[in-house]
């Protein structure tokens, strides 16, 4: 198969062997893949796969049909519609993923729409209700709306009736995604003054951090899932402690199984359901084929877009 390869800091489209599935495994033929902001750190040596994931085949999310089952798996049939997360190696034509970890792709999604579901909204409803028990009423901030993942959580976050605030730092952004629910987008200068909020969503880093800590509500939560611009600051634990806040971070990639497959079947229960009925949405900004991975990597590194950018095979 031919498959996104990461050598010596660069990627580039090289042949692999098919890959096998194993025991409760499903092959996968691959029709989109979404890039994330761990291909690129993994392209820079910074993020390598967990074990059992392809060492040198980047992609955490894919979408295609099942092209073979594996011993003892028998949740879907040849030729279903499939996605899911993975540790690795959703950028190739072909990929093994534990049949726990795929989910049905609904019906009105396209392959580029389904290519861009699973890491972004996994990331968002984990980190917004599995972690942070957001509630309708609550105030949520998102920081870097204009994401994958950003743009995932300020649906989810309208979906269940909280009052969603998002920072965007490109003005032309602001009005998509002031469309996909946010009550204010705000430049990231102001987000303090406008607070305060009962969860914050923080995908850019440290920088945020100090402006997050004034504008906390008592009993507020704030989760970290992105650090693109810096991973360290001073914390005054007495900015917590006065306002009984938690602070928390996560990332999915080094999960093990069971807990991947409680994320798909929470994703099964909450999301799916909307996505298929059109209350959601999965913003596509681009597609590339594979022979232009290099182009799509570009691309994500410079920025400027709202939604996805999508790998398709």
């Amino acid at each position: 198969m031919r498959a996104a390869t990461i050598k010596d800091g660069a990627v580039a489209v090289a042949e692999h062997e098919n890959p096998v599935p194993g025991h409760g495994e499903v092959l996968v033929r691959v029709k989109a893949a979404g890039l994330n902001g761990a291909d690129l750190l993994q392209r820079k040596g910074f993020y390598p796969a967990p074990p059992g994931s392809p060492p040198d085949i980047p992609g955490l999310e894919l979408a295609g049909e099942v092209a073979e089952l594996g011993p003892d798996a028998t949740r879907f049939a040849v030729g279903d519609r499939v996605m899911a997360i993975v540790g690795g190696g959703g950028q190739g034509e072909l990929a093994r993923v534990h049949e726990r970890q795929l989910m049905a792709v609904p019906e009105n999604l396209d392959w580029p729409a389904a290519g861009g579901v699973p890491e972004v909204f996994t990331t968002a409803h984990d980190a917004l209700f599995t972690q942070c028990g957001l509630k309708a009423g609550e105030r949520l901030l998102v920081h870097g709306a204009a994401g994958g993942v950003g743009t995932a959580a300020v649906q989810l976050g309208r979906a269940t009736g909280a009052h969603v605030t998002a920072t965007v730092r490109r003005p032309e952004a602001r009005d998509a995604v002031t469309a996909l629910g946010a009550e204010r987008v705000l430049d990231p200068e102001e987000f303090v003054d406008a607070g305060p909020y009962d969860v914050i969503l923080e995908l850019v880093g440290a920088p945020n951090m100090p402006g997050n800590l004034k504008a906390i509500a008592t009993g507020a939560r704030i989760v970290v899932i992105g650090v693109g611009a810096g991973p360290k600051f001073e914390l005054n634990l007495m900015a917590l402690m006065g306002k009984r806040a938690s602070l928390r971070a996560s990332t999915l990639r080094a999960r093990p199984l069971e807990e991947k497959a409680a994320t798909a079947r929470a994703l099964e229960r909450h999301v799916l359901p909307l996505l298929a009925n059109g209350t959601l949405k999965v913003p596509v900004a681009q597609t590339f084929p594979l022979d232009a991975v290099h182009d799509a990597y570009e691309a994500f590194a410079a920025g400027g877009k709202v939604g996805k950018l999508v790998l398709v095979m």
